[in-house]
Formats: C-alpha cells, sequence, structure tokens
C-alpha cells in the first residue's frame, strides 16, 4: 500500500488517508479480503498518531470499504463499494493532467521537461509502491 501524507496540506491528515485508502480500493489496487496494517504499524510508518489511522479506518469501515475483524486485522471488504467508474478515474486523471500542465505553462517549463517530470514522478511512485511501503512528504 503507497499513502503519501503532505503535512502542509489544508485537508487533515486523517482524510488524507481515508481518500488514498479508498482509491486504491476502487482502482483495484488492494483488492477485497487484502489485510491491511495495523493502526499501530501505518501511524507508526506515516509518524501519525494511532488515533489519526483509527479515524480513517473507522470512516473507511462505516462507508463498507473495509471490515475490521477484531484480533485478526483489518482487512478489504469482500465486496467494497465502487467509488470511481472506469469513466471517473479517466475524468479525475484528466483533471489532474490539465492542472499540472497550467502549472508547467505557469513556471514556463519546456513541455518536454515537464513529460520527463511526469515519468520519473511515475517511475517514483511505482518504486515506493513495488516496495510496499507507506511514505510522508
Amino acid at each position: 500500500m503507497f499513502v503519501r501524507i503532505d503535512q502542509q496540506s489544508k485537508i487533515p491528515p486523517f482524510e488524507q488517508l481515508r481518500a488514498q485508502i479508498a482509491l486504491q480500493v476502487s482502482a483495484g489496487r488492494l483488492r477485497p479480503r487484502q489485510r491491511l496494517p495495523t493502526i499501530r504499524q501505518l501511524a507508526a510508518q506515516l509518524d501519525l498518531a494511532n488515533g489519526t489511522v483509527a479515524r480513517a479506518y473507522r470512516e473507511l469501515e462505516y462507508s463498507g470499504v473495509i471490515v475490521g475483524r477484531g484480533r485478526h486485522g483489518t482487512f478489504v471488504a469482500d465486496e467494497p463499494p465502487n467509488a470511481y467508474s472506469v469513466i471517473e478515474r479517466r475524468a479525475r486523471l484528466a483533471a489532474a493532467a490539465a492542472d499540472f500542465a497550467e502549472v508547467a505553462c505557469q513556471l514556463d517549463i519546456d513541455p518536454t521537461d515537464a513529460l520527463v517530470a511526469v515519468e520519473r514522478a511515475l517511475d517514483d511512485t511505482e518504486v515506493a509502491t513495488s516496495e510496499d511501503r507507506p511514505t510522508r512528504r
């Protein structure tokens, strides 16, 4: 599971965590019945308070995305709600790309350099995902 918490963001850390886990479930990156890190493990990895992770997990459980099984752990639900369809995911990607393009233009970045930056970011994300370590920014 790859998670990035931006402490500079106006979005509270529990909401960043909740949204990223929900997105990974809806995108299929986290599969049904997949075990999630314990609250303590994830809090330690992200340098967050246990209560922050517990709140994110609680809200995900309330929405049916995950299931807590007491001592056995927390798992992605057998049939999690599909938060984003393929069309919605493509629309979100297009919006993110438009935002990136706008910033690149504002910074007067050459299109080739902008694409290289995107490729590096994707490569970094793949490396972090393959290492299966949450990160904090």
